[in-house]
């Protein structure tokens, strides 16, 4: 099996920081493009950042410029930096990666359960 584990959510005020990690664990033998999602109460889930295997990035709109996604592939682990955050930034933040089992096996996307990350004052 596959699990991802995000951690880093929570509270916090408007024009404050947090880090999100994923890290993705289980029978794995590469991870490929690894990304942060999110989805707000009543809007459609939307891609926040991404990170190819290489290290390339790629932001939406809604993230360009407060938004840095890295990651470390020795631990199969994925970050977000968010900085000036926005009460339009509160939703469940999810990580997704793609992943292969073994080396026979197809790229598979694997989706985290979700971290809760809420702006307010």
């Amino acid at each position: 099996q596959v699990q991802l584990v995000e951690s880093g959510g929570g509270l916090v005020q408007p024009g404050g920081s947090l880090r999100l990690s994923c890290a993705a664990s289980g029978s794995i033998y590469s991870v490929g493009t690894m990304a942060w999602y999110r989805q707000a109460p009543g809007k459609q889930r939307e891609l926040v950042a991404l990170i190819t295997g290489g290290g390339i990035t790629n932001y939406p709109v809604s993230g360009k410029g407060r938004f840095t996604i890295s990651r470390d592939n020795a631990k199969n682990t994925v970050y977000l930096q968010m900085n000036s955050l926005e009460p339009e930034d509160t939703a469940v933040y999810y990580c997704n990666a793609e992943i292969r089992r073994n080396f026979n096996a197809a790229r598979l996307p694997y989706w985290g359960r979700g971290t809760q990350v809420t702006v307010s004052s």
